[in-house]
């Protein structure tokens, strides 16, 4: 039904682009350069968040799709006097799970640096603590791959404070599994571009007009919190959360009714319910206590909109990711039901 190899092509790549909250230029440029192949046209607000309008049958109604090209990320807080590097975290990564992980370090004349995120008691032959030390800001730092002793070497090369450092994605595809850092929300950008090419190739007709929004500070609450004012009601393309006494796995599409922001919409999330149970779908439908969405923030910017959230369910987040190709395409499925009926 879906172009399996374009979503999953498209996906790599866009894991490829570094693009932690407040970098995403390169990023939206790839995916505006993925828009205009398909013959669609990408404009932008003032704070880079990327618009692409397709008309409806109904132009009496526009609805938004909203997902987050943004990720998490590190900058640099401070240097030390042996030339390593402080980081302040950009959006809540879990700091244990990059230790140890290569990191690239952006500086602002355009030069990129490798290194390491590594702990402060990183050898288990020379520090006692190696092993219990809290994985925290504190307790960690980067160790740059350059002939670095002091904190005016590292000057001279014009890395200082306000450097965004960007953490390896590791990204594998394995048997139908995607493996990466930062699928949140990624895998949902590819599944937007995704359906443009279902939309462009077999001239599917929406119901109403639909503006598809690529946001770039989801991660730190404020992604769509202006919202364009034609817009009354708004889907959120995002992560489906999985453990504990959640019901979602990596081959569901994921329904929220509830997260961290309060409920979705109630007409919203039961026309979703139903869509998925016509269209015998694998999906499920839960709470998420420690989340929030693009919905989420346009709500809290003063948006008159209706809202609800689906996405794939993605294991681990904000973590070491991973989602399964079945997740991806349920909510392909979802999303042009809600599109077209």
């Amino acid at each position: 039904m879906f172009n399996k190899k374009y979503v999953i092509d498209t996906l790599v790549e866009i894991l490829e682009v570094d693009s932690p909250t407040g970098f995403t230029k390169k990023a939206m440029d790839l995916v505006q350069l993925k828009v205009e192949e398909l013959g669609f046209t990408m404009t932008y607000s003032n704070k880079g968040n990327g618009i692409v309008e397709v008309k409806g049958i109904d132009n009496s109604k526009v609805v938004g799709v909203l997902s987050h090209i943004d990720t998490l990320g590190l900058m640099v807080r401070s240097i030390n006097d042996d030339g390593t590097l402080n980081f302040t975290t950009l959006g809540g990564i879990l700091l244990p799970t990059v230790d140890s992980e290569y990191c690239k370090v952006y500086t602002s004349d355009g030069k990129v640096y490798s290194g390491t995120v590594i702990s402060n008691s990183p050898s288990a032959h020379v520090y006692k603590d190696s092993r219990s030390l809290e994985r925290n800001k504190e307790n960690m730092h980067i160790r740059l791959d350059e002939n670095v002793k002091t904190k005016e070497d590292v000057l001279k090369l014009n890395i200082g404070n306000g450097d965004f450092i960007c953490i390896d994605t590791k990204t594998v595809v394995v048997n139908d599994f995607i493996k990466s850092r930062f699928l949140d929300d990624k895998a949902c950008v590819a599944i937007v571009l995704g359906m443009l090419k279902h939309i462009k190739e077999e001239k599917v007709k929406l119901k109403n007009d639909v503006k598809f929004i690529f946001s770039t500070y989801e991660e730190v609450g404020h992604g769509s919190s202006h919202i364009p004012e034609d817009i009354s009601e708004c889907l959120a393309l995002d992560m489906g959360c999985i453990g504990k006494d959640l019901s979602c796995t990596e081959e569901d599409v994921s329904i929220c009714a509830k997260d961290g922001g309060g409920p979705y919409d109630y007409d919203m999330v039961n026309k979703l319910k139903s869509f998925a149970k016509e269209d015998k779908l694998n999906y499920a439908v839960d709470i998420y206590e420690f989340y929030s969405s693009d919905v989420t923030a346009g709500l809290r910017g003063g948006n008159d909109i209706k809202g609800a959230l689906i996405g794939p369910g993605i294991h681990a987040s904000h973590g070491l990711e991973r989602t399964h190709y079945k997740g991806i395409e349920n909510t392909m499925k979802l999303l042009l039901s809600y599109l077209t009926k």
